[in-house]
């Protein structure tokens, strides 16, 4: 394995970055000023972002590896006593809180982004509130971040067979929302004396069991969203009707259209509220969605696939703003945000070597 891309790979999985972002946030800023001669800004969120000119001056074209550094909160089991995280290699994985999700690939991302030889600008950027919604990469896209292309480095390995490394050319976004329904209060034992907002809510749930959720189809890769009641809330006691109650509605959405949603306001006493939306991701430029599957291609044994995730990533972001993008990274299916999670380090290695073939291959257009 590359000795770089292990050492910041054990290095970026030890240091904390859950409730606080900044040391992993200093970490790569001062290792990309160490090793590199890149131009590196810290922007106000966080956000860690660096630009490399092409050897030959600049273009209008970039490319970007886009990976970031915060993760959910630790299992105890992930903590030693003094808080630090705990880092573990065993047959060939490492364990810890971020291996796959997504310090790993995040380094092969730094150590490729030293030692290429782009023709383009390339741009590395590592940004904050990934697991809270895209909230560095919003910041950074409202600041102007706008690549031509960007691999952003979440999982994609073990998708069309185990341990193959893919390449997402789309994934399903997130809407959730909420159904607020609204009536009279009144005592239990006169009903029609009241307007009960669980009977108006539960009317609304029908009208969302009766929608069906919109598919997509991305360069032969297919989506298919969902819509589910995952949450109710209502009611103050067994004798009161209620005048209020609330529905949680979790919505999967594919690129182009939606469910439709607002027609439970149809309902007398009912409203639709989003609470947030996380977009979907389709790669429109399918000329680098096939270099970089070339690219995956030659780094590996078997066939890598272009595939869809189920998740959302900043990538939707990216994509909604303009950049063509698509998903590739180490991470398997399953092992992100858990209590065991790891990444086999010979595909964090692999990862690597395909970042660094997709920037050495880009040429101006």
């Amino acid at each position: 394995m590359n000795d770089a891309v292990r050492r910041l790979t054990e290095r970026l999985v030890s240091t904390p970055s859950h409730a606080d972002e900044t040391m992993a946030g200093d970490l790569i800023e001062q290792w990309l000023a160490d090793e590199t001669d890149a131009e590196i800004r810290r922007d106000e969120s966080g956000n860690v972002i660096a630009h490399r000119s092409p050897a030959g001056g600049s273009t209008d074209d970039s490319l970007a590896l886009v990976g970031h550094h915060d993760v959910v909160p630790p299992a105890d089991q992930q903590v030693d006593a003094d808080g630090d995280y705990v880092v573990d290699e065993r047959d060939g994985r490492l364990y810890g809180r971020g291996t796959a999700d997504m310090k790993g690939p995040l380094a092969a991302a730094m150590v490729a982004f030293r030692d290429a030889e782009p023709e383009v600008e390339l741009v590395f950027a590592s940004f904050v509130g990934e697991e809270q919604g895209g909230i560095g990469a919003q910041a950074a896209i409202d600041a102007g971040f706008s690549p031509t292309w960007a691999v952003v480095t979440e999982g994609s390995t073990g998708y069309s067979a185990p341990g193959i490394t893919d390449v997402a050319v789309a994934h399903k976004g997130r809407r959730g929302s909420t159904l607020e329904a609204t009536g009279t209060a009144g005592h239990a034992s006169r009903p029609d004396e009241a307007e009960n907002a669980i009977y108006r809510a539960s009317d609304a749930v029908d009208v969302v069991r009766s929608l069906e959720a919109p598919e997509a189809t991305v360069l032969d890769s297919h989506l298919s969203g969902s819509l589910a009641v995952t949450e109710i809330e209502g009611g103050s006691a067994w004798n009161v009707i209620p005048d209020h109650c609330s529905v949680t509605v979790d919505e999967r959405t594919v690129p182009g259209e939606r469910a439709d949603l607002e027609a439970v306001e149809q309902i007398e006493g009912v409203k639709w509220r989003v609470v947030q939306d996380l977009p979907p991701m389709a790669c429109d430029d399918p000329a680098f969605a096939d270099r970089v599957l070339e690219a995956a291609a030659a780094a590996q044994p078997g066939e890598p696939q272009q595939v869809a995730k189920p998740h959302a990533t900043d990538a939707g972001w990216l994509a909604q703003a303009g950049t063509a993008c698509v998903v590739c990274g180490a991470g398997e299916p399953g092992e992100a945000h858990t209590s065991t999670e790891s990444v086999s380090l010979d595909v964090v290695d692999r990862c690597y070597e395909i970042y660094l073939a997709v920037v050495n291959s880009i040429q101006p257009s």
